[in-house]
């Protein structure tokens, strides 16, 4: 009578071990839904079928680019008949797996040359992104010069083929702001706007740059004045990656970058998105500002 259950346990023992050998809980949990799957032997249409999401969704789920809520994991658990050690796996990677990833910087850089690949995987795989930005004009919007020079001011510096590099990646992140299925939504403060890397003609360039992307269908540019009575404060910039099945928030409190996948967290993202959106200036009177702004910089050169 003990014997499945004693079974059950050295199932449990060896998915995690199998499992804790991947690098993020999120992959650990992908790996094992996948491999409990497997073992019962379901189609993946099946069992997509029997949980309810679309097959897609759970091909996402299987390679670790969505993190299903607990709810839905136990269904996936009932669905292939897990024993409770192995239920009990689920919950605990389950609840890692919501919890936020933090990226730093200096460790990340000193493996590869840039990070531009990874915040282009995220562009690529949402229809809808909200990027708000305090500090300096977001990176999908930036000209070349002013983005070189900002790369030029990392800490740890780009070593220069590095900076080339990450330049250009840059610049062809840029193209996603042109496909037709996607929708980008971008805050960015005055103080942002004013944001001079380099010589006056930099942010003029920044500016026009500005002033024609807001002109795309896909593309939708609010601007907060400094002045605007603030009804939040939210001291980091922040983005939300959003699809059919799923959403994510990447932010930058630190010398780094945080990602969350927990449903809670990027709730609270929108949010701060929601009460931001209320300070800004959108549509003609966005690119009023815009335009003055513009002129004001000009004078500036010209005196």
């Amino acid at each position: 009578m003990n014997q499945p259950a004693e079974g059950a346990t050295e199932a449990a023992a060896m998915a995690a071990e199998s499992v804790a050998c991947q690098s993020h809980p999120r992959q650990q949990l992908a790996a094992e839904l996948r491999r409990l799957r497997d073992m019962a032997g379901i189609s993946g249409r099946e069992l997509a079928k029997r949980v309810g999401i679309s097959q897609s969704t759970l091909s996402r789920i299987e390679a670790g680019r969505v993190v299903p809520p607990l709810p839905q994991v136990l269904e996936w658990a009932e669905a292939v008949g897990a024993e409770g050690d192995t239920r009990d796996l689920l919950r605990s990677l389950t609840e890692a797996a919501h919890s936020p990833e933090v990226q730093d910087w200096a460790s990340s850089l000193a493996e590869r040359p840039h990070l531009q690949d990874d915040v282009r995987a995220f562009e690529q795989d949402a229809h809808l992104v909200r990027n708000f930005q305090p500090a300096l004009v977001p990176g999908l919007l930036q000209t070349a010069d002013y983005a070189r020079r900002v790369f030029a001011t990392f800490d740890p510096p780009y070593a220069p083929d590095a900076l080339a590099a990450a330049l250009a990646a840059r610049l062809d992140r840029q193209r996603v702001l042109y496909d037709p299925a996607k929708r980008f939504e971008f805050l960015i403060t005055e103080a942002a706007l004013r944001f001079r890397p380099g010589p006056h003609r930099i942010l003029l360039a920044q500016l026009d740059r500005i002033i024609s992307i807001e002109t795309l269908d896909t593309v939708t540019i609010g601007v907060i004045p400094q002045d605007i009575e603030a009804s939040t404060t939210i001291p980091h910039g922040f983005v939300i990656y959003e699809n059919e099945d799923h959403a994510l928030a990447s932010a930058e409190p630190i010398p780094g970058n945080m990602v969350t996948r927990g449903p809670e967290l990027v709730d609270a993202h929108r949010r701060r998105w929601v009460a931001l959106s209320r300070m800004a200036l959108f549509d003609n009177d966005a690119r009023v500002f815009l335009a003055e702004l513009r002129d004001e910089i000009q004078r500036i050169t010209t005196n």
